[in-house]
């Protein structure tokens, strides 16, 4: 298909893509696919060599496959040595034929990726894959797993952040089951498959949970962790952490910002039916009377995380959702008529992107129409570097989150007093 696609980018600009529920067209998403490859790196980051610095370190994370016979590990760590490479971490994840060593090293700051596989390699190594690694990845496997178990025990919509944290650089997406409430497997076991650089696992409430890592097979040991976090997930049920913020808006009216989730379908519907025709065009870009369906996923903690604002009264009146999109976020926001223009969305907006920066995400999307507005001068008030392309009569703006925004999702995001 051809088609045009005008960019403006705005580094002093402020918006933030917000999600539809389904692309707005198919054209549109094959442009998504396009705009950004998942292709992360075989064998370096590709960042530059750092400039030596005396009594200078790299980190490096690194993973080669060995015979799976006496003397293969010493003859690595040999070889190691002789570029003065410390190794501060070991894990083995034995296969069929061979052993998978994952590596942890300190190397000095002049080293360079390929003489570190070059070395490897002529010690028997094979397969090797080196990145730059930071402090983060000082911590041991054992506790950094028991750490992503514990967040998500707390909050269900952690689950695709913790497999992620977990397996690296992947992209994850989940296949809810029918309607009708027949599980949609695909074929896949209930114990899961594991296919190469691909996973498929069973999903909590049925569907299935899809994880790709091109550039990095899986390990039956990274397999068995995301299933048990999976698991853990099932176990545990619908859980959303509890803190709720009370706000007064300029022109006085109280409200209440909390985390929402499935339970809230049957209010959320109730501010549909008070939303004007308009107003849900401008948000679902579609027929008006599909919005109802989209919600069940939308408020899904499966696809990400939902905030509620409601009256003093308790009826909701406006919806913010961050969604797991594949290797992107995106953002979109609902408010009802009679409360727009009072600074509802710019609230919900600011809040979602501190949870997209509290979850690690280098940038947000919003997908909206140049007669929105509303949506356009809430992406504006966030102060962040704005990126703006049409695409068949359809805006899509683009955030670049970084340290500009300071406001933390603490208190919605995790665990929290009632």
């Amino acid at each position: 298909m051809t088609r045009e696609v005008t960019q403006v980018t705005h580094p002093d600009a402020d918006c933030r893509p917000a999600p539809s529920w389904r692309r707005v067209t198919a054209g549109f998403h094959a442009w998504r696919t396009r705009r950004q490859e998942h292709a992360p790196p075989t064998s370096d980051t590709g960042s530059p060599a750092p400039e030596p610095v005396p009594g200078a370190n790299t980190l490096w994370r690194m993973r080669t496959t060995v015979q799976d016979e006496p003397g293969s590990l010493a003859a690595l760590c040999g070889a190691l040595a002789g570029l003065r490479v410390d190794i501060l971490s070991l894990q083995t994840h034995p296969l069929a034929a061979g052993t998978v060593d994952e590596f942890l090293l300190r190397g000095p700051a002049g080293l360079s990726a390929s003489e570190v596989t070059t070395a490897v390699e002529s010690a028997g190594g094979t397969d090797t894959w080196i990145e730059r690694a930071d402090a983060h990845d000082l911590v041991d496997a054992p506790t950094r797993v028991l750490g992503l178990a514990a967040r998500t025990a707390v909050d269900a919509a952690e689950l695709p952040l913790a497999l992620r944290q977990l397996l690296g650089r992947c992209t994850i997406r989940s296949r809810p089951a029918p309607a009708g409430g027949s599980p949609a497997t695909g074929g896949v076991p209930v114990e899961g498959a594991l296919d190469d650089t691909v996973m498929r696992l069973r999903g909590p409430e049925g569907g299935v949970i899809t994880v790709e890592r091109p550039y990095l097979p899986f390990t039956p040991t990274e397999f068995a962790r995301a299933r048990a976090l999976v698991e853990l997930d099932a176990r545990l049920g619908p859980r959303l952490p509890h803190g709720r913020d009370v706000l007064t808006l300029a022109e006085g009216s109280d409200i209440s910002v909390r985390r929402a989730d499935t339970r809230d379908l049957e209010a959320a519907r109730a501010m549909h039916e008070r939303c004007s025709a308009r107003t849900l065009r401008l948000r679902y870009h579609g027929p008006v009377g599909d919005a109802d369906r989209y919600l069940n996923h939308l408020l899904s903690p499966r696809y990400g995380r939902t905030l509620a604002v409601q009256t003093a009264s308790g009826r909701i009146v406006g919806l913010g959702h961050l969604l797991w999109d594949g290797d992107e976020t995106e953002v979109a926001l609902l408010v009802e008529d009679t409360w727009q223009r009072r600074g509802v969305g710019a609230e919900l907006l600011s809040r979602l992107v501190a949870m997209a920066v509290e979850a690690g995400c280098s940038s947000v999307y919003a997908v909206t129409q140049a007669s929105n507005t509303g949506m356009v001068a809430a992406m504006r008030g966030l102060g962040l570097p704005l990126d703006y392309q049409v695409e068949e009569g359809t805006l899509v703006i683009t955030a670049r989150l970084g340290e500009t925004v300071v406001t933390s999702a603490e208190e919605l995001g995790s665990t929290a007093a009632p």
